[in-house]
């Protein structure tokens, strides 16, 4: 996940560029650099590593203040993390620079073309091949917006590109195919950018460049074109939190300020959609009639969004009487999926631009089955594509280990399963109204598992050297096991993995040796003696063994040697807190280590 930042305007581009590269440090990088216009063309500087090298770098180089450039940081795929593949990257002459977030698939059979066409190449990246493609058509058109366009017609893969031309200082260019990019419009300049904490600190006023759209930026003015280069108007989108919902807040990480922002982003998200006691998804274009009708629902994500959707599919089977099927989007999109009439798809994804959802999206569209998304963020990719929105209210998710936008998610699958089973007849009113009485009271729960906080960084201190750890349950406390394995395999780097506790026997049961930290989760009241018993199993194995269950369940205390406990709620709920002991779980061994 790379990070771009464009700026032209009266300030210093230097220092616009690296405060918004610091804002995306998040999305993790191994070098950066950046590009700025000056009197005699353009000048680039790279680097490997982080970006205070970077900073160092061009603070001894003390360069003439540019008005525009373009800055970025990269995580390798094509080629080796160093200075040479870092971009920007530019033509020979430094005539042509440009930034790339995605990967261009093609690159190959490009390259060889431009080989013939007597270009030689430094790095081993696509996005070399990719800004001397537009040089090339370049050189042939002579204007900037029929070069890229051109371009991007011969590309096959993804893309946010920035592009500054030595001919045009200033002029800032961008182009983008499934790949994020935001353009914002501040008083002293426009700006370009991967997401939209880079350039809080500079304007709320963003504009979404669309699939196959160009945007030509200067100081005053930002003009948008589709790719035949007829000029389209965008709409201007005010974003409604503030740079400081973007900074850590005293938090040692972004991770644990968005884990104990979940009882307010749940709070605010179950607020925006239960209106007096009834679920009102007016806002979603989602109406009841459709709700009526649904005979099969299609829940496709990628990562912690699949196991939402995991969870979402034992809820509402179990309260609507629905079919669901879950898919990983990268694997719906090839495999030739049956869709069914009466059918609808809901695509998950807190950025609103995850590649494969999208194009799971549109897949479905073709076959003209009705998408409700559920997103975060207003304006995004799946949310102008889908026929129905629900919004998550999370705010701006910062670490790229999620959380508080997990937590919105499964509300809104608790308000879909609610809403579907109430309309179709399987819940009367009186359940409805309990049940959304009792999740009301999720916010103040969350807040207490979160008070008991010390002793899980306790025991996690114990478990930092560990070189496996697995998770087991059944039902939905194998869904919770699965989120709880993704959370410390991506942060902690300790290989995890989740099993449904039925399928020990069958072989997973081998890998369980002395002192293996085995972590079972029993929320659900009439599965817990079937995972008790599996937990038994593995300390026969030698396993060390941590028990996740709700309070009353004690007798777990008799096989786990750790006991976490939350609070008591209805079975279908219990994702919301079990969750928060495994997030802190992981996130207190990673901070160990």
């Amino acid at each position: 996940m790379c990070g771009i930042v464009g700026y032209v305007g009266m300030r210093s581009a230097q220092q616009v560029l690296l405060d918004g590269l610091e804002k995306l440090e998040y999305r993790g990088y191994d070098s950066a650099g950046v590009a700025l216009t000056q009197r005699d063309g353009i000048r680039v500087v790279k680097s490997k590593g982080r970006l205070s090298t970077l900073r160092s770098k061009l603070e001894e180089l003390a360069l003439p203040q540019s008005g525009c450039g373009i800055g970025h940081t990269r995580w390798a795929t094509h080629g080796e993390p160093s200075e040479t593949n870092a971009h920007p990257h530019c033509t020979d002459d430094k005539s042509v620079v440009l930034v790339h977030n995605g990967i261009i698939e093609n690159y190959q059979e490009l390259k060889a073309k431009l080989l013939r066409s007597g270009y030689t190449f430094y790095s081993q990246t696509d996005t070399e091949v990719a800004v001397k493609l537009v040089d090339y058509y370049y050189k042939k058109t002579g204007t900037p917006l029929e070069a890229i366009s051109r371009a991007m017609l011969r590309i096959r893969g993804s893309y946010a590109f920035g592009v500054i031309f030595k001919d045009y200082p200033g002029k800032l260019f961008a182009a983008r195919k499934d790949s994020p990019l935001i353009i914002g419009k501040s008083e002293n300049g426009s700006l370009i950018a991967s997401d939209v904490p880079a350039i809080l600190d500079q304007t709320r006023r963003v504009y979404y460049i669309g699939n196959l759209e160009i945007a030509e930026l200067s100081r005053d003015e930002i003009h948008f074109y589709n790719i035949d280069r007829e000029e389209i108007e965008k709409d201007v989108v005010e974003i409604q939190w503030d740079a400081a919902a973007a900074e850590k807040g005293g938090y040692e990480h972004f991770m644990l300020k968005e884990i104990h922002e979940q009882p307010k982003a749940v709070q605010d998200t179950i607020g925006a959609y239960v209106k007096e006691g009834h679920i009102d998804f007016s806002e979603t274009g989602l109406t009841d009639e459709k709700l009526a009708s649904l005979k099969r629902i299609y829940i496709i994500a990628c990562g912690s969004a699949y196991h939402v959707g995991m969870v979402g599919k034992y809820v509402i089977e179990s309260m609507a009487k629905i079919p669901v099927e879950v898919d990983v989007a990268s694997e719906f999109r090839y495999r030739d999926p049956i869709l069914v009439a009466d059918s609808m798809v809901v695509i998950i994804s807190q950025s609103g631009e995850t590649a494969d959802s999208l194009a799971a999206l549109r897949l479905a569209k073709d076959r003209n089955v009705p998408v409700l998304s559920v997103v975060n963020v207003v304006g995004s990719s799946i949310a102008r594509e889908s026929d129905y929105t629900l919004y998550t209210y999370a705010g701006p998710e910062i670490s790229v280990a999620t959380t508080k936008a997990y937590s919105t998610q499964l509300i809104a699958m608790y308000l879909l399963a609610i809403q579907s089973a109430f309309v179709q007849g399987k819940l009367e009113e009186g359940k409805v109204t309990r049940l959304l009485a009792e999740m009301e009271t999720l916010p103040d729960k969350i807040s207490r598992v979160l008070d008991d906080k010390e002793r899980i960084q306790w025991f996690a201190s114990k478990y930092a050297n560990a070189h496996d750890i697995f998770f087991i349950g059944r039902g939905i406390d194998y869904a919770i096991s699965m989120e709880g394995s993704l959370k410390m395999k991506e942060i902690s780097y300790i290989h995890s993995e989740a099993y449904a506790a039925g399928e020990l026997k069958h072989g997973t049961i081998s890998l369980v040796e002395d002192g293996t930290l085995v972590i079972g989760v029993m929320t659900q009241k009439d599965l817990f003696e079937k995972t008790l018993s599996n937990m038994v199993e593995v300390k026969s194995r030698g396993a060390y063994l941590m028990g996740l269950t709700s309070y009353g369940n004690y007798s777990i205390e008799d096989t786990a040697d750790f006991s976490v406990y939350v609070p008591k709620t209805e079975k279908y709920f219990t994702t919301s807190l079990a969750i928060v002991p495994l997030q802190l779980m992981g996130y207190y061994v990673s901070v160990a280590k």
